[in-house]
């Protein structure tokens, strides 16, 4: 038998997000047998021997205590089926966060699927060919969106040859089937569809779903919008970025939007908190740690760019590129994911023209990005064409009142304006 391990983080249970095998397969030693997620790390969890499994001991999306029976082994020349060693968890490379904003958003890669390696089966079936369609009852492999198109476009998977591991049928698979007969699709595009597909809310998107529902519930938000002329600004972004050292990052707005935010807490300190609703404390912070909420393929998570207030313009950036960085290569620690004091939020060049953030709690103010629009701007005599951005910002309304709100909005207004003031130091 083998049990869940001590993952760390001082934890008594981790979220099941994926099986790797399922019953009857053989498995090598070291090979995965499970992900489990703790409070923001995906941990695989590997096999101590060779074996064949016989039982699995949760359902994706249960909560497994540490120490309970995970998977049952039937190990070679074993015919006690006796427990086997535990097994020596393994950080996954899992989603790890980028930086995103008006010009940049990075996406990292969800955790390997790939199918656990297998002892040779001379008795057992070979797995489903790559290069032929599947008949009978095989039920093909793939992926529920990829089970969603074809079912809405009427395709069905016994026909399609799949090209990935264990003859899994990619999106490519039905790319290609589609193109040889564009009649199948064609025939279907117009017929009503009733199909229902449950999906289980697990993994980081439950996380997910648990932070926004305690964030809305428990604080009263206020929304505060205002326009901002970033004309200068982005002709001072292009100069600097076409007469930056090799070495250096290119700039975006969010260096920028970073300073500006560190200059105008620094007068309005009440901004830069966090709020103890239970215990009735508001935790103002020294320090600014801004999160920068980033969209990933699985969902969202807030990498935390730290004192801020120590940085300049380029250290900014050079600290969101080296989050990125470690993002992509699956190195960003737990530490670089939570502790902000306050947030940033964009959604790019899809950033629409208002948006109502949610707090990131227990923070008690978040910046909300809009994206940049060339508009006609009357200049007292003629209207003329300014690059133009709404700061959509939400604020805890028990601790934040909303004259210190606007106040908050208009300073970082007055600096994006008018860049040149982000360089002087009074």
């Amino acid at each position: 038998m083998i049990r869940l391990p001590d993952v760390g983080e001082g934890i008594a249970e981790a979220e099941l997000v994926e099986w790797h095998v399922k019953i009857g397969d053989l498995v090598r030693a070291d090979a995965t047998l499970a992900a489990v997620m703790t409070d923001k790390a995906t941990v695989e969890i590997p096999s101590p021997v060779d074996g064949e499994i016989l039982w699995l001991g949760a359902e994706i999306g249960d909560k497994v205590a540490v120490g309970s029976d995970l998977v049952r082994l039937k190990v070679p020349g074993d015919q006690s089926n006796a427990s086997v060693a535990e097994p020596r968890p393994k950080l996954s490379p899992e989603v790890k966060p980028g930086a995103a904003d008006n010009d940049d958003r990075d996406t990292i890669p969800v955790v390997s699927q790939t199918p656990p390696r297998r002892l040779p089966q001379p008795t057992r079936p070979g797995p489903v060919s790559r290069s032929a369609p599947r008949r009978g009852a095989i039920k093909p492999v793939a992926s529920p969106a990829v089970r969603l198109r074809a079912r809405e476009a009427g395709i069905d998977l016994r026909q399609v040859p799949g090209t990935g591991p264990a003859g899994r049928i990619t999106h490519e698979d039905l790319d290609a089937f589609a193109s040889r007969d564009p009649g199948i699709v064609r025939a279907h595009m117009l017929q009503s569809k009733s199909a229902v597909e449950d999906i289980k809310v697990i993994g980081l998107r439950r996380r997910i779903a648990e932070q926004m529902a305690v964030s809305h519930a428990r604080i009263p938000h206020i929304t505060y919008v205002e326009e901002v002329d970033v004309t200068a600004l982005e002709g001072l972004r292009e100069t600097l970025n076409r007469r930056k050292r090799k070495e250096q990052p290119r700039l975006t707005l969010l260096p920028f939007l970073m300073r500006a935010m560190v200059l105008a807490v620094a007068t309005q300190p009440r901004l830069n908190a966090q709020f103890d609703d239970a215990a009735g404390i508001i935790h103002q912070h020294a320090g600014v740690h801004i999160g920068v909420a980033t969209q990933t393929p699985t969902g969202l998570l807030v990498p935390v760019v730290r004192h801020a207030e120590s940085l300049d313009l380029w250290d900014c950036a050079a600290e969101v590129a080296r989050l990125a960085e470690a993002a992509r290569t699956g190195a960003a620690t737990r530490e670089e994911l939570s502790g902000s004091t306050i947030t940033i939020t964009s959604l790019g060049a899809m950033g629409g023209v208002v948006s109502t953030p949610i707090i990131n709690h227990p923070e008690v103010a978040i910046v909300g990005v809009n994206k940049i629009m060339t508009r006609p701007v009357w200049d007292g005599s003629s209207f003329i064409p300014r690059k133009m951005m709404n700061l959509s910002s939400s604020f805890d309304h028990r601790v934040i009142d909303g004259w210190d709100a606007a106040t908050f909005v208009q300073a970082i207004k007055t600096l994006l304006e008018t860049p040149a003031l982000i360089f002087v130091n009074d």
